[in-house]
């Protein structure tokens, strides 16, 4: 796969070849962890063609690669932790 033909794809496309090449890539790794994978070269080229799709999309989209890969979803406030307090130093005790 050349860029030059991703690079023509709407997002669309490419958010669906993303997700089916995603799945191909776990079935590789599958076969190959069982021994049934005929040549592992065919992880390199998935995992490098998923790399080609994304950064297309990134460029498409103007995003950033992880907000570009995953779909937007409702943002829900983060809870914030409670403010750490010092608290007094401990006197030392003397030896006498």
């Amino acid at each position: 796969m050349k860029f030059a033909d991703v690079k023509e794809l709407t997002s669309s496309e490419l958010r669906k070849r993303v997700v089916t090449l995603r799945e191909e890539l776990f079935e590789a790794r599958m076969k190959h962890t069982l021994g049934q994978l005929g040549s592992p070269i065919e992880i390199r080229h998935k995992r490098k063609d998923l790399a080609r799709l994304k950064t297309a999309l990134v460029m498409k989209l103007g995003q950033s690669p992880k907000a570009a890969a995953a779909p937007k979803a409702a943002a829900a406030p983060k809870a914030t932790a409670a403010p750490k307090t010092k608290s007094a130093p401990k006197s030392a005790k003397t030896k006498g």
